[in-house]
């Protein structure tokens, strides 16, 4: 802080900050960065994928295979399936294809959620976007477009639902007034507790994730 500064500037500072400093704190204290992992495990799906190398000599070979199956590792009634890593390609690219797979399963499986909630609300958005985000879990537009961050599948049902009203929310209210959350209490009373998750969300996020976001 400047020289000079008061407690409340720097308090202010904080308060105004605070979720990029509880982002990057969190993502300091990341040390399991082994790739590939064993499994990616998708608390908001039920949903359990298991990774594995196979290396292939085949011309055009892709770099990721899915195998779909049911209940890998998640227990009765879980989904999943494999993920079948060429390791011809090196990590890097393995880790990118991932995050790509990552994007693609979150729009398949929280567009017809939010589309879902919207209705059961009554309100109205422009189009979906999927997006890695460094800092942010979501994002409405004045224009409004909703933007999901493809990680918020690392946590479970309930503080996806609230996310996805927050940010519906702001559809009538574009700002964090004492309306908009009035608002949001009335869709999740409970919003209090999965806010406060998810401002220590990283914890739950792979660190191989993390290291490609950080890329």
């Amino acid at each position: 802080m400047p020289s000079g500064a008061g407690a409340r500037q720097v308090a202010g500072f904080v308060e105004r900050h605070r979720n990029r400093i509880e982002h990057l704190r969190q993502r300091s204290r990341r040390v399991d960065l082994a790739f590939p992992p064993e499994r990616i495990e998708l608390p908001a799906l039920a949903e359990s994928w298991r990774c594995e190398l196979r290396p292939s000599a085949a011309a055009g070979r892709s770099r990721l295979d899915v195998l779909a199956g049911a209940g890998i590792g998640g227990g009765a009634g879980a989904g999943g399936g494999v993920l079948s890593l060429n390791p011809a390609f090196g990590n890097d690219a393995l880790r990118a294809t991932l995050l790509d797979w990552l994007r693609e399963r979150a729009l398949l499986t929280l567009a017809p959620q939010l589309a879902a909630l919207a209705a059961c609300l009554g309100v109205q958005y422009q189009r979906l976007q999927i997006r890695c985000q460094r800092t942010r879990w979501g994002s409405c537009s004045a224009l409004g477009t909703i933007s999901l961050n493809c990680c918020l599948l690392f946590h479970r049902p309930a503080v996806v639902r609230y996310l996805l009203a927050h940010e519906l929310a702001h559809r009538t209210h574009m700002n964090h007034s004492t309306r908009f959350w009035r608002l949001v209490e009335q869709y999740e009373p409970d919003w209090r507790e999965y806010d406060r998750e998810l401002t220590h969300g990283w914890q739950q996020v792979p660190g191989w994730v993390l290291q490609t976001l950080r890329a």
